[in-house]
């Protein structure tokens, strides 16, 4: 599922986006892809939630950091989810209803926050 080849970084943000994946799974949500790329940005995590399609940005802290995981999405960040988000649309001929979900990770504290980013995608 994963390349083969990962920096430490990169391996430890898989570890975090299947903990994100087992937490969602858990609440009923099914997984569409996983580190959906473009050359605008990059999802995480697309799943659908009944018939809606959610795209998930998966963010960790540790727990005595000075930025929540939560709040350490900035403006840039936000803009690139919503433009991948938007390329990844491209492919249905009608849209599902769709969301943008935050799983934030503060040590090991998880807070699912949904409909994290409006955006009008």
């Amino acid at each position: 599922m994963w390349p083969t080849r990962l920096s430490r970084t990169q391996e430890q943000g898989r570890q975090w986006e299947d903990v994100a994946l087992a937490y969602l799974g858990r609440h009923g949500l099914v997984l569409v892809e996983a580190n959906f790329r473009c050359k605008l940005g990059e999802i995480d995590l697309i799943l659908r939630d009944g018939a809606t399609l959610v795209f998930v940005e998966v963010r960790q802290r540790a727990a005595d950091a000075q930025v929540s995981a939560a709040a350490s999405i900035g403006p840039a960040k936000i803009r690139r989810i919503i433009r991948a988000a938007q390329v990844y649309l491209q492919r249905f001929d009608r849209l599902p209803p769709c969301r943008i979900d935050v799983v934030a990770i503060d040590g090991e504290d998880i807070e699912w926050i949904r409909n994290a980013i409006e955006a009008g995608v």
